[in-house]
């Protein structure tokens, strides 16, 4: 008996409607996502078992590094814009064209005033390495304000309903938190959100 041939046919797939898809989903992920801001130092918080969110918006984020170090940001730049005019202010610092730039594109601020006009002449790289040695201080300045509490005034002061949010590394020293929390109940700032790792495993347990 004679083998049937099977006529060959080529198979052809119209992928435009895939194309399309992935297109959607592209443009969707990337109008919906959310851009985290880039920290001066890498910090490790504790695992606890709360899932409150720390808000997006409005919020002045306090970072203390395993060092100690303090840092202080908004992921407002005209917040962040109007603090720094508040502060320097005070002190008699005035930032050129070019160092007002470079404020403009740092995360947060952490260098102290004494030094906060030569750290914004210094190019990007060496400002990454910089800030990672420097600190705002929390000791009072002829027995008033420190420089802390100033930037936290002049956040309150550009945005009355800013709040505050504390991210410290699980190594930092207790002291230097305390210290820094009793900066801020000096002010009568005491609601803040600290902002740590949600630990699954005592979630579940509980």
């Amino acid at each position: 008996m004679g083998k049937i041939k099977i006529e060959k046919k080529d198979i052809w797939i119209d992928m435009t409607p895939m194309s399309d898809v992935m297109t959607l989903l592209l443009c969707f992920f990337m109008l919906t996502s959310t851009f985290l801001t880039p920290e001066p130092v890498k910090v490790n918080t504790p695992s606890s078992v709360s899932e409150v969110k720390v808000p997006e918006n409005d919020v002045l984020n306090i970072l203390i590094s395993p060092e100690g170090n303090i840092y202080v940001g908004s992921e407002n730049k005209n917040t962040m814009v109007e603090m720094m005019e508040t502060v320097t202010d005070k002190f008699g610092v005035a930032l050129n064209a070019t160092q007002l730039k470079h404020f403009r594109e740092d995360a947060m601020i952490g260098a102290p005033m004494a030094l906060f006009a030569d750290y914004y002449n210094l190019d990007a790289e060496k400002m990454g390495e910089e800030i990672q040695k420097l600190s705002i201080p929390l000791d009072s300045i002829n027995g008033g304000k420190s420089e802390f509490q100033e930037w936290v005034a002049a956040a309150r002061e550009s945005n009355p309903d800013i709040r505050l949010a504390i991210k410290a590394d699980a190594t930092t020293s207790y002291a230097v938190i305390k210290k820094m929390m009793s900066e801020l109940q000096d002010m009568n700032e005491n609601r803040y959100q600290l902002i740590t790792n949600l630990d699954v495993k005592k979630q579940a347990e509980i």
